[in-house]
């Protein structure tokens, strides 16, 4: 039989929870702390002169209310003095940023990243780009760790990323030697663009207060980030999530995973590109330039969104009746795809997911935009100091 916890231990997990509550919530009064956490007034007060002397929250009085009596106090995440860097290595772009308690992006740097650039050369690239953020860092800040996230396939144990440019498979073991570039002893920590992007709508995007999640997202491949009653699903090794793989056409093209029909051989980008006579474009933004052409009356890049729409609904409908999410979030260059064929990504699902399932589910798309990817890769950083918070930023 397990012990009670001690006070102690209460202590902790009681500032942890407060930490979270205004790292999600923002500024947050003392007595919505109460009411939320289920504590006393006292108990509050306590815990974040703790976190006030750390320097992770502060507390002012409220603007003028308009009621009788005392205000209570509000609490604030120090957005501007606690801080993670998130980097994120995409097919053709490198990018990170400095990014405050609270999610709030603080300062940024992008490159475009040269064609088949294995993920361990690209560690120089990001660590210049930290240590120039760095350098406009306010004194007295504290840093908290890294986040990196990773386009292709991961494995979870020891940070090593398996990536599939179209020359080939690649491999590199990427925390361990950006930690040794950034020169800190704080964690660097590692997970797939679908997963992080997931956390991130899950925590204060498109799927907040919602339990079960897709997040789909096209860049290397279609991964997904999959989140089941609040939890991420990563299955064994980390490798879960590659819905990309999915075969719904045996008939269909040859995957670069050496299958037919492969669910990303249908919707990715080379897939609309090719429905549309564009196959030969290679020029960033092609598939987004057949969607604007569709939006424009162009007949031919019409019938390509409505086919390559068609599949992607297909593709989701079956995800619906496995997962039974409440929402479905369509990222990277799908979002674009989505938004020109709802309509038919909804009448494809209709048809093939149950309906008892298929009724509640919200086709959504990134509430974050373009930051998604990197706020998802500073919560990781974060975890730590939300866990045990006076630990962390000591």
């Amino acid at each position: 039989m397990r012990a009670a916890p001690s006070q102690e231990e209460v202590r902790r997990q009681n500032l942890g929870a407060l930490l979270r509550y205004v790292h999600v919530h923002g500024a947050t009064s003392r007595a919505e702390l109460t009411t939320s956490l289920g504590l006393n007034r006292s108990t509050i007060g306590a815990l974040t002169a703790e976190l006030t002397a750390a320097g992770l929250v502060s507390e002012r009085a409220p603007r003028e209310t308009g009621r009788a009596g005392r205000p209570s106090l509000v609490v604030r995440p120090e957005s501007a003095r606690v801080y993670a860097y998130a980097c994120s290595i995409e097919v053709d772009t490198l990018r990170a940023a400095r990014v405050g308690l609270g999610g709030v992006v603080l300062d940024r740097r992008e490159l475009v990243r040269t064609p088949g650039l294995p993920a361990e050369e690209s560690v120089p690239v990001l660590a210049g780009f930290v240590k120039e953020m760095h350098q406009t860092v306010p004194e007295g800040s504290v840093y908290v760790g890294a986040g990196v996230a990773v386009c292709g396939m991961m494995r979870g144990d020891n940070g090593a990323v398996h990536v599939h440019p179209p020359q080939g498979w690649v491999d590199g073991s990427l925390a361990p030697a950006l930690a040794t570039d950034l020169d800190s002893n704080r964690p660097v920590l590692v997970n797939r663009a679908a997963d992080v992007s997931a956390l991130a709508e899950h925590t204060r995007g498109a799927a907040a207060g919602l339990e079960n999640v897709i997040y789909l997202h096209h860049d290397v491949g279609v991964d997904a980030g999959i989140i089941v009653g609040g939890r991420r699903l990563t299955g064994h090794g980390g490798y879960g999530g590659e819905v990309g793989h999915m075969v719904v056409n045996r008939g269909g093209h040859l995957c670069g995973c050496g299958s037919h029909g492969c669910w990303e051989t249908e919707i990715g980008e080379h897939a609309l590109l090719q429905a549309a006579g564009r196959n030969r474009v290679t020029a960033p933004g092609a598939a987004r330039a057949v969607v604007e052409a569709a939006a424009y009356g162009d007949a031919t890049a019409q019938t390509a969104v409505r086919q390559v729409g068609d599949w992607l609904g297909f593709g989701v409908a079956n995800l619906v009746n496995i997962f039974n999410p409440d929402v479905v979030i369509f990222g990277g260059p799908l979002r674009d795809i989505y938004l020109a064929a709802a309509t038919r990504v909804r009448s494809r699902i209709n048809a093939v997911a149950l309906p008892a399932i298929r009724d509640h589910v919200r086709l959504r798309t990134p509430q974050l935009g373009e930051d998604t990817v990197l706020i998802g890769a500073a919560e990781l950083a974060f975890g730590q100091l939300l866990a045990d918070p006076l630990d962390a930023a000591a």
